[in-house]
């Protein structure tokens, strides 16, 4: 039977032999990042865009390609993103839009979506958490995004058109007061 003792003592050797391990994967990392860096940012044609989809509007707004480089070799560090501001207005005047989900793709000259690389899949963006996810009439939401570009589009200069997906729901809005009775007693 183990005691207590043996447990604890068990407990601290795989504590230690956990942080043993951080420290040099942490050392590793520090080494290769210590290398200059730059990031490489890369202006889109046009740089905001305006879009209305049924109650919706929005724009997508300071729309940029940025990577981590190497200085001096140009090799490349971290793949490019997708960043741009999303703003999104409801113009509905009887409708509140609850926010599901939002997603961006890249389309080519084809018509055909540019796939990304293979471990490099999720374009998804939520909106800022401190917004609440519905829209009530005349409100807009807006968030920053950086989301995976396709490597491939950027080498060849062949992107189209970025495709926004928005998933929500529409539900009434309803503005109603009541009057109660009441008086002082007295």
């Amino acid at each position: 039977m183990i005691s207590r003792r043996m447990w604890k003592g068990m407990g601290m050797g795989m504590l230690g032999l956990a942080l043993a391990s951080c420290s040099q994967q942490g050392s590793q990392a520090t080494s290769a990042s210590s290398r200059p860096q730059e990031e490489k940012r890369i202006a889109l044609k046009p740089e905001s865009s305006s879009w209305k989809v049924s109650v919706l509007t929005g724009e997508l707004q300071n729309l940029r390609i940025a990577e981590r480089v190497e200085q001096g070799t140009g090799k490349i560090i971290e793949p490019p993103m997708l960043q741009a501001t999303v703003k999104v207005k409801n113009t509905s005047t009887d409708q509140t839009i609850r926010l599901m989900a939002a997603k961006v793709e890249y389309v080519g000259p084809d018509g055909k979506l540019i796939p990304l690389s293979e471990n490099r899949r999720d374009t998804s963006f939520a909106f800022n958490a401190y917004q609440p996810e519905s829209l009530d009439p005349g409100k807009e939401a807006s968030t920053q995004i950086e989301v995976p570009f396709p490597t491939a589009a950027l080498m060849s200069k062949s992107l189209q058109d970025i495709r926004v997906e928005l998933q929500y729901t529409p539900l009434p809005y309803k503005d109603e007061s009541v009057n109660v009775p009441e008086s002082i007693n007295g």
